[in-house]
């Protein structure tokens, strides 16, 4: 058998019984940050673009789009959903680096909303296209910023997506075959367009092609059902060092609990998150930032990340200076850190001019081995130098307490959703995997109330 064909064998061979309580617990509270996040994302200037055009085109088969009141076909509505969960920078981190989220999540509440299935069933679909996502990513070889060709949720989310829409629709192993095919002609993602609106369609456009690849497959589309083995297919198209042999690893112990996942408490590129707890733990001991003379920031060389004067409050979620002179500045870091007013206004303005960066090669780039240093010197000749090796709750940590999960989860449904809608979608989400199909589309209704009528 080849590799695409065995992969294939054993991902249809995976169902409930094969989760496990960890895995379960684990996905359910990916299902509440997915959505609260995405709930937060849909008041977002580019979420409202997507609604708008796709409001204007139409289709057919229908399900909710978060925080706006309206139903979309299921393809176009998984692509602003995934976009909207994305679009803050606020959905979990993986290792290897990868937005798994915001590509499957939203492709397997949109058949929910069309299909007679069950909260568990829905689970093991997510499960089953965040775990392909892992391996995908862990054979690339590519676990360094550095040597990243693109976006990896744009490159491996398609295939994600087309494997959980898959377990719903009951695809078997040939027609799975077809739909990765399908979804792996999706793939892509620019690195250059980080720091734009344009990195939310990689998660949104990664959701719904996968989507569509696996609705074309169980009509029949075909495609080079062995995508991981042919000379021209996906390994060769996006990383030369892949090792297609790794994908045999697919199945339990779940990656989704080991090494699992890290859930983000800032709205930022999650390297930027050890500047930002260094930086909060500096302003202890000057708490007046005014009196800052200088800082100095020792990171890994992380090109896409070094942007000493971000032109958008968008782009400040991609700079490694802009994010530490928020946590210094404001002792917080949230999701109003990263409008334009916060960006221009002269507090920050003048300390990104007192921050130098450092890029250190000795320094490992890859999050599970980096480490960043910062100093801070005050008028006074007062020094602090604080070090951070990892972000809370970051593999290998102690996991982010559930009381401090449900703070950010309640700002972010909070920012559309009514306090009663709050309540109800918390309730459902907490028993996620027993759900029934009745249940699952009023979460789908919940969360896709607008403000106004929240």
């Amino acid at each position: 058998m080849s590799v695409t064909s065995e992969l294939s064998e054993r991902i249809v061979a995976t169902g409930p019984a094969e989760l496990g309580a960890a895995t379960r617990r684990a996905a359910q509270r990916l299902v509440i940050d997915g959505l609260a996040v995405g709930v937060a994302g849909s008041r977002e200037a580019a979420i409202q673009l997507l609604v708008d055009h796709h409001l204007a085109v139409g289709s057919s088969t229908q399900t909710t789009v978060l925080g706006h009141g309206v139903r979309l076909g299921i393809v176009a509505a998984a692509g602003v959903n995934g976009a909207a969960m994305h679009v803050l920078d606020y959905e979990p981190m993986w290792s290897p680096a990868n937005h798994a989220v915001s590509t499957t999540l939203p492709v397997v509440m949109a058949l929910a909303d069309v299909l007679d299935v069950s909260g568990d069933e829905v689970l093991t679909a997510l499960v089953k296209g965040i775990e392909i996502q892992g391996w995908i990513r862990y054979a690339s070889r590519q676990w360094e910023a550095g040597e990243l060709l693109f976006h990896p949720p744009g490159v491996v989310g398609p295939i994600g997506a087309a494997v959980a829409a898959g377990h719903l629709l009951a695809l078997d192993a040939g027609k799975l075959r077809h739909a990765m095919g399908i979804a792996a002609s999706r793939s892509g993602g620019l690195m250059a367009n980080v720091g734009t609106m344009t990195k939310s369609l990689h998660c949104g456009g990664a959701a719904a092609a996968g989507l569509e690849a696996a609705l074309l497959a169980g009509r029949g589309f075909t495609a080079n059902p062995d995508i991981f083995d042919a000379a021209r297919g996906f390994p060769a198209a996006f990383s030369p060092h892949f090792v297609p042999a790794d994908l045999a690893g697919f199945g339990p112990p779940f990656r989704m609990v080991d090494p699992g996942y890290a859930l983000k408490l800032f709205p930022c590129q999650y390297g930027t998150h050890f500047g930002i707890r260094a930086g909060l733990a500096a302003r202890q001991a000057i708490p007046d930032p005014a009196e800052i003379r200088s800082v100095r920031l020792t990171a890994p060389v992380m090109g896409y990340v070094d942007r000493p004067r971000p032109s958008t409050g968008l782009d400040g979620k991609f700079s490694l200076q802009y994010t530490l002179a928020a946590a210094l500045l404001d002792g917080s870091v949230g999701l109003d850190t990263f409008t334009d007013e916060r960006l221009t206004r002269a507090d920050m303005q003048g300390l990104l001019t007192r921050i130098e960066l450092i890029a250190d090669p000795s320094i490992p780039g890859r999050f599970e081995d980096m480490h960043v240093l910062v100093d801070v010197e005050a008028r006074d000749g007062t020094s602090v130098r604080e070090r951070c090796d990892g972000p809370r709750g970051m593999w290998g940590a102690p996991e982010v307490p559930d009381s401090e999960h449900s703070a950010k989860v309640v700002d972010c449904l909070g920012r559309v959703l009514g306090p009663s809608a709050v309540d109800q979608v918390v309730e459902l989400a907490d028993r996620f995997a027993s759900l029934t199909n009745v249940e699952l589309r009023h979460l789908n209704e919940l969360t896709g109330q607008a403000a106004s009528t929240a």
